[in-house]
């Protein structure tokens, strides 16, 4: 057995991401990769490499450690929240931006500004007002874009004691208008729901830059103390619970070289109030906006001189449209993608024609260079595999060297991502037989060059136990499925005690043809005497929309239907299972399954453990709530069929509730209120705060614990 060495690690290496190469970005000649990499796989400072495709050598361009001279990074509360929604786990260099021919990089640390340029590694600090939030140079390197006080601001950088132009060095071009006000942010929903992380976007020349203002004082305020810090004032912050009022979000141009001017993107606001995407690129601005009920989405151009718009693509849905990373973009040509649902395929299409096949499930765009455009998509729920397009051949799987050539680069089963410029190709490999992500470029492949893979190394820890996934396909609705077994368990043993592990909702699949960081901790579970069992059931991605849509308006019944179809089935299946002893635990979505699991069917679940799990509906936000329930005013019944707050009273079996008392994102609202009703009906139960953490509890001693504690509750609450 494992013990509890594998809850340590896995807190310590921030869930083995601590080490791994990322963030990557292509030259655009495919010569130089940059990325992100801490020295080891427990150190938490993030640094910034490249890698010279030709030679192999790799070179540290900025170690954060060095800049801060030994200092302690400082965090401003915008950056803190940044973080927060991005699911950052590191420190030191999270994130930068790269210009168009990928020379000069900019990052913000401790909350300056710094720059790189790759070429002779020359680290400089700019001065710029404080704190630097999102950085980006314009892509001729000759500005930096960021945002500081709710203002966009542009600092021209200079060379050899000369400022690029006579615009000054740092200005302001967008300023808030109000105290509620920010300029090239995201709102709460945006970045929380949108896959939104942008505020603003540079013109190809760098004269210009659309930006996004974005306007709170509609929202509600909510407030978040803390309580093991009572001399502490209580934070404050819009967040637009389902069915009251969005932020109000426009788009505007603001001009970098002259007069300072705005000019007002016009588009019906009201009646598309989501900004869910935007872009320029050199066939002009573009943004795609959505109705408040998500069912119509329009791709705008945009008239950049005078803020008029048109109509370039949409797309309705009785249910909701879905919104797919990557999208829209347009190629070289300026040919626009976007994604369309067809004959129950999500396709890619390229000006509204599906280039796709038909049965593939697109799941998002990775990358264009030039009139290629890779696609991640599937066609089997357990594996993602990398397609791409061209115009003069068609949508084929990635492939090694040129796209158009021999020898299937994803054929092995498991989650691949890639990004390609030049013909390069940077591809993210993870499988059932190794840990980790492999980080192989593939140069341009040519007789003369003779230039083959590479592998990005990987200073990543191995982790100290093998998951022994076993994936399996359930039942008439094929329910796919992780099954962990403990490693000395063999036929013939006494039947376990069954854990069921999953998430279930609709913004993952956890049952997948990889070592994700979840397996290790379903396995752990396994070796102290558990078979654990994950399920993805209705609602979850890479099904079609059908799929998806099965949850709409009902996101209780059909998802608790199918965990418990799947146990059943696994249980016929694999005489081992003990249903007489079956627990669930889940955090978020899974928290909220795993609360719903033991108030409605207590004949087959015996204890569950939720965290952070939502319990009242209306207490989560409009974009993601919205789209599965509606409007609470449309259908109030939707609201409560899917809040078990409604249902304490039914609660018969042990429950341990679990929030981090930071939580902005599920508000330990949801937590008190539930045990507020569970104690009204005389409903025993047992909660743990968690001061100070948030949605994501990174801290190693509460990640470490929080397992161990997870543990104990379990062994207390099933029957032996």
């Amino acid at each position: 057995m494992s013990g509890p060495s594998l809850p340590r690690q896995l807190a310590r290496t921030r869930r083995f991401t601590l080490g791994a190469p990322g963030k990557v970005t292509l030259s655009p000649d495919g010569a130089t990769v940059v990325f992100l990499r801490s020295r080891a796989g427990d150190d938490p400072v993030s640094c910034l490499w490249a890698l010279d495709v030709a030679t192999g050598r790799e070179r540290l361009l900025a170690d954060p450690r060095a800049l801060l001279v030994g200092a302690d990074e400082r965090l401003s509360p915008e950056e803190l929240t940044r973080r927060q929604r991005a699911g950052e786990l590191s420190s030191g260099i999270v994130v930068y931006a790269a210009d168009a021919a990928c020379e000069l990089l900019a990052f913000a640390l401790s909350g300056r500004l710094w720059t790189v340029r790759v070429s002779n590694g020359e680290v400089r600090p700019v001065a710029a007002a404080e704190p630097v939030l999102d950085p980006r140079p314009d892509p001729a390197g000759r500005r930096v874009a960021y945002v500081s006080g709710g203002a966009l601001r542009v600092v021209t950088l200079e060379h050899g004691g000369i400022l690029e132009d006579a615009g000054g060095a740092d200005r302001a071009v967008a300023v808030p208008d109000g105290p509620q006000v920010t300029f090239g942010l995201p709102e709460h929903v945006a970045s929380e729901s949108m896959g939104r992380h942008r505020g603003y976007w540079w013109s190809p020349d760098g004269t210009r830059l659309l930006v996004a203002r974005v306007d709170t004082s509609p929202v509600r305020r909510w407030h978040l103390a803390d309580p093991a810090e009572p001399s502490r004032p209580a934070g404050s912050f819009p967040y637009p619970s389902a069915g009251t009022a969005n932020a109000e979000v426009s788009l505007w141009i603001a001009d970098t070289v002259g007069e300072a001017a705005l000019t007002p993107v016009a588009w019906d606001a009201k009646g598309f109030e989501y900004l869910t995407e935007a872009g320029w690129d050199d066939a002009g601005p573009y943004a795609s906006v959505q109705t408040r009920d998500q069912r119509h989405v329009q791709v705008l151009g945009l008239d950049p001189d005078t803020g008029a718009t048109r109509v370039l693509a949409e797309q309705r849905d009785d249910a909701w449209v879905e919104l797919l990373p990557g999208l829209p973009v347009r190629d070289s040509a300026g040919v626009l993608f976007t994604g369309g649902d067809v004959g129950g395929t999500r396709r890619l299409l390229a000006d509204g024609v599906p280039v796709s096949p038909p049965g593939l499930q697109l799941l998002g765009v990775l990358s264009v260079d030039g009139r290629t455009v890779l696609f991640a998509a599937t066609d089997e729920p357990t594996r993602t595999d990398v397609w791409s397009y061209h115009p003069d051949t068609g949508a084929h799987p990635l492939t090694a060297g040129p796209v158009t050539g021999d020898g299937l680069l994803t054929a092995e089963a498991g989650v691949h991502s890639a990004v390609l410029s030049g013909g390069t190709t940077v591809l993210f490999s993870r499988t059932l037989d190794r840990p980790g992500t492999r980080v192989t470029v593939h140069p341009v492949s040519s007789p003369a060059s003779g230039s083959g893979p590479m592998e990005i190394v990987s200073y990543a820890q191995r982790p100290v136990l093998e998951p022994r996934t076993e994936l399996l396909t359930l039942g008439p609705r094929e329910l796919r499925a992780a099954l962990f077994l403990p490693s000395w368990h063999r036929p013939g043993d006494a039947p376990l005690p069954v854990l069921m592990d999953p998430y279930g909702g609709p913004a993952l699949r956890k049952v997948t043809a990889e070592r994700a960081w979840w397996t290790y901790v379903s396995q752990w579970f396994a070796e102290q005497g558990f078979a654990v069992l994950a399920i993805d059931g209705r609602g979850t991605p890479g099904r079609g929309p059908a799929w998806e849509r099965e949850i709409h308006l009902d996101l209780a019944g059909p998802v608790l239907d199918d965990q418990v179809e799947g146990l059943r089935e696994a249980a016929a299946r694999r005489p081992g299972l003990d249903l007489s002893r079956v627990a669930i635990r889940g955090w978020s979505f899974g928290g909220y399954l795993a609360a719903l699991a033991v108030l409605r069917r207590p004949d087959v679940f015996h204890a569950a453990i939720a965290g952070a799990p939502v319990t009242d509906q209306r207490l989560y936000d409009t974009h993601w709530r919205e789209r599965h329930l509606g409007h609470p005013d449309e259908h109030p019944e939707a609201y409560d069929r899917c809040s078990p707050v409604l249902e304490a009273a039914s609660l018969t079996r042990p429950l341990l509730l679990i929030h981090g008392l930071a939580d902005d994102n599920v508000a330990p609202a949801h937590t008190l209120r539930m045990s507020a009703a569970l104690l009204a009906a005389g409903r025993p139960h047992e909660v743990l705060p968690l001061p100070g953490t948030t949605h994501l509890p990174a801290e190693e001693s509460v990640a470490e614990n929080l397992l161990l504690h997870q543990l104990g509750f379990l062994r207390r609450a099933l029957p032996s």
